[in-house]
């Protein structure tokens, strides 16, 4: 049996705790010369694509705007448009929010990036779940998440049909006739969530449609993903979890005409590397330590049980009393969202510290960990490999914990192994990222 082909993109992190910006090595999270860096890396590298996260407000708790993470990011267009500039190869894909924006405006600005990129764009495709975010927009509020999604695939396909307004070879620029153009762009779409019409104006792009990514997973993520996306995002990155997701994300996709290799399944994967084994494990400690201050702690516990804990002992045990079930105190993050019964949460967090006799601080180390390659590169080559094979993913979008050389030593010492097994291309075998990705 053929060796299935190992995806990778480099996620220039920013919108999470898990990017330590403190540490001596790292630079700026706004200044080009970073984002530079990380894409050339990561092109150098032969990866498929460079991904951007969304920031569309600063993070709240307490009332007190969270800083002890990194919050926010430029205009994730006028980033890419630029990195097209001075990289050849490696696709850009950029989070767009279908909540607050127009279908009409964003197919123009994928479009006109994926003629800057001569076909390179990517949409990560995402909704919006709380009026905190909604409040910095002309409409305000939020949806509710059926009506979230059933936005955000009208708002794909809308998209497309904008895309699609154009066959490709309406531009004649014949100067012989005079004649230059040949119609195209007409466009109508009137549905519940869109009254529009007219002429799109920018030709058909060198992929058609962008390369679309899709980042949930609820019921109805995974139906969306299913039924509209070239790949999908997720946090399953362990064996059984991500033989389990790959396996239910896939197994939708018949009922929508769709083979499974028209899906590609890319978890988000942290790494530490040493020279051995026992080494990365040191520096891994170290680098969770630098991601989870006592302050960080606190206000993860805090995110939990939904009430002031500025006077908790970090390095003393869990709070006794339950979480406060009521109106959020933290503003912004998705994560609160994952506690959907925080007292059964809290339980599960109680019974984990005594059995492991874990600190607040040390808990949290626990279970917002999310380092899955941890290892010489050897190790880590290999370990990437047998969770590719035993279709558990289809790659890994790799989110360095320092910006912006933290690439640097997955470039020159895990690639390589994974070249040496055959299972990571040698250079780009086409111009497109759908070609990277194996899509039509």
């Amino acid at each position: 049996m053929t060796a299935k082909q190992i995806h990778l993109a480099a996620h220039f992190p920013g919108v999470n705790n898990t990017t330590v910006w403190s540490d001596p090595e790292a630079g700026s999270h706004i200044e080009f010369s970073s984002f530079v860096k990380l894409a050339q890396t990561a092109e150098r590298a032969k990866f498929d694509f460079f991904f951007l996260a969304e920031g569309l407000r600063l993070r709240e708790q307490g009332g007190h705007i969270y800083d002890l993470d990194v919050v926010g990011r430029p205009d994730t267009f006028t980033v890419l448009s630029a990195l097209a500039a001075v990289t050849d190869r490696l696709g850009l894909a950029g989070t767009i929010n279908s909540t607050f924006n127009e279908p009409f405006e964003v197919a123009r600005q994928f479009a006109s990036l994926d003629h800057l990129s001569a076909g390179r764009a990517a949409w990560n495709v995402v909704t919006s779940w709380d009026a905190f975010t909604g409040e910095n927009f002309r409409r305000g509020g939020f949806l509710p998440q059926d009506q979230r999604y059933s936005r955000a695939e009208t708002f794909l396909r809308t998209a497309w049909e904008l895309f699609d307004s154009w066959r490709g070879d309406e531009l004649l620029a014949d100067k012989e006739s005079g004649r230059f153009l040949a119609g195209g762009g007409d466009f109508a779409h009137h549905d519940e969530h869109f009254d529009i019409s007219g002429r799109f104006p920018v030709p058909r792009s060198p992929q058609g449609r962008p390369v679309t990514i899709q980042a949930g997973d609820s019921e109805e993520g995974r139906e969306f993903a299913a039924a509209t996306a070239d790949a999908i995002f997720t946090r399953h990155g362990t064996l059984e979890a991500g033989q389990a997701f790959y396996s239910d994300v896939k197994g939708r996709l018949a009922k929508y005409g769709r083979s499974p290799h028209e899906l590609v399944i890319l978890p988000a994967a942290t790494f530490v590397l040493g020279d051995t084994d026992a080494e990365a494990h040191e520096l891994a400690h170290e680098v969770r330590l630098q991601q989870v201050s006592e302050q960080t702690a606190i206000k993860f516990l805090e995110q939990l049980w939904n009430t002031d804990l500025s006077d908790h002992d970090p390095n003393g045990p869990l709070p006794s009393f339950d979480p406060v079930v009521g109106d959020l105190i933290s503003k912004g993050r998705a994560s609160v969202r994952m506690y959907r019964d925080p007292v059964a949460t809290a339980r599960e967090w109680r019974q984990l510290a005594e059995a492991k006799h874990l600190s607040s601080r040390e808990l949290i180390i626990e279970v917002t960990g999310r380092q899955n390659f941890i290892g010489s590169a050897e190790t880590v080559a290999s370990a990437m490999n047998e969770l590719v094979q035993a279709d558990a993913s289809d790659g890994f979008i790799l989110v360095p914990h320092v910006t912006p050389g933290g690439l640097d030593q997955f470039a020159d010492q895990v690639v390589p192994r994974l070249q040496e097994r055959g299972v990571f291309r040698e250079d780009y075998s086409g111009p497109t990222l759908r070609d990277h990705l194996g899509l039509d």
